[in-house]
Parts: structure tokens; sequence; C-alpha cells
């Protein structure tokens, strides 16, 4: 079974104390440090790119999961890999057919970084086909409308993470967008194995207690997928 992944959202920290708070978060048992970029262009919000990894990278050997939340995502992906990033996540939304994504996924693996696709809300699982779900190493299912931090968790959009752990037992699927410890056991009960999570993080008393309180969930209801 996939093991459970915990990403704090790093657009919920104190940017301007970004590598203090990426060693706060590695210490206190984050797996991976989730990085949201924006281009204002595919989302109505414009957030950190390649420079600030490049820039958080001298500090920190942690994970970088950078999800690029942009119109062209190939264009960026030799930046990204040059900026240190550890793997890239691209909106299926953004191809215009499978042989497009698969495309992209190999432009990322040839830059030695993993690769996942992610789909907004409104968008089908059937907009991610078995051939493209074979070459990526993860899905990120949003559980929000991508562009902004601190929305309300949407039930919805776990109907295609239980349909995608069906489809693909081992696969890491990611959720992002609301979770919270009041979230946390319908993400992980539907099949998610790779939390992303901001405010329920960064604005908790002990930040720790909430990852390994989502840690637990997943291995809980892990058994059961």
């Amino acid at each position: 079974m996939p093991s459970p992944i915990i990403c704090p959202s790093m657009l919920s920290s104190d940017f301007a104390n970004l590598a203090a708070e990426a060693k706060r978060m590695k210490d206190l048992g984050a797996d991976y440090l989730h990085m949201d970029v924006m281009d204002g262009h595919f989302v109505p919000n414009l957030t950190l790119g390649a420079p600030i990894i490049k820039s958080l990278r001298k500090h920190t050997d942690a994970f970088l999961d950078c999800h690029l939340m942009v119109s062209d995502p190939g264009k960026w992906v030799p930046d990204f890999h040059s900026a240190g990033a550890s793997s890239i996540t691209f909106h299926i939304e953004v191809c215009p057919t499978p042989a497009a994504a698969i495309s992209l996924i190999q432009q990322v693996h040839s830059h030695g970084m993993k690769c996942g696709v992610s789909v907004k809300p409104g968008t089908p699982v059937d907009a991610l086909p078995d051939e493209v779900l074979r070459d990526v190493d993860m899905v990120l299912v949003m559980t929000v409308e991508p562009g902004f931090g601190g929305q309300k968790f949407m039930e919805g959009p776990l109907d295609k993470v239980r349909s995608l752990r069906k489809r693909f037992p081992n696969l890491d699927i990611q959720v992002d967008g609301g979770l919270a410890l009041d979230t946390i056991d319908r993400a992980a009960e539907a099949g998610a194995n790779v939390i992303v999570a901001g405010t329920s993080v960064f604005g908790a008393q002990d930040p720790k207690a909430v990852m390994e309180s989502f840690r637990e969930s997943i291995r809980k209801h892990s058994s059961k997928w």
C-alpha cells in the first residue's frame, strides 16, 4: 500500500522567513514541502516561481513538491529543474490531448524529477485516461478551486479519489484544499495517501500533532482500500 505522505503548503507560511519555516516543518515531521506556483493566467493569483525555489533550495534538502497552476507548464520545466524542484505537478486541463500530457510527463522525467498530474474539482475523472496515469508518479485531486489558500473543503471530488484508488491501488493520490482535522478522515477513507495542508498546519498550536493525526488517519483507513 502507498505510504502516508504529509505535505505542508508553504503558501501558508511566513514568506519573510521561508527558510526557517521550511526547516521547522521538516523538523516537525513533514515528508514534502508543497510549493504552490501560480501564473495569474490559469488561476487568478500570482505566487512564487522558480527563483524562490532556487533560493529555498540553498537552505533545505527537503523534497520540494511543486504544483504548477500555470497555462504552459512545459515552458517552465527547465527552470524548475535548475532551481532544485524535486517534482512537478501540472494540470490536465492545460493539455489538449492525452498525447500532450504524456509528452509533458516525459519531459519532466527526462530532467530527473518526479511528475504528477492534477484535476480541478469540476474536471471529471475521465479526463485522466489510463495511458496518462500509467506514466505519472502521482495524481493530485483538488478539493478546492485552485488559486487561493484557506478555502472550504469540497466533498464531491472525493469520488474521483475513490475511482482512482480502485483503478490504481498503488498510486500516490494527493488531495489539496481544506484538509484539516475535521476533514482528513473523509479524504483518507476515499483513498488519499498524500495530504497537502496549509492553514490547518501553519495555524495550529501544535503542527506536529496535526501532521501525526493526518498520518494516523491514512494508516487506519488504508487497510480498507
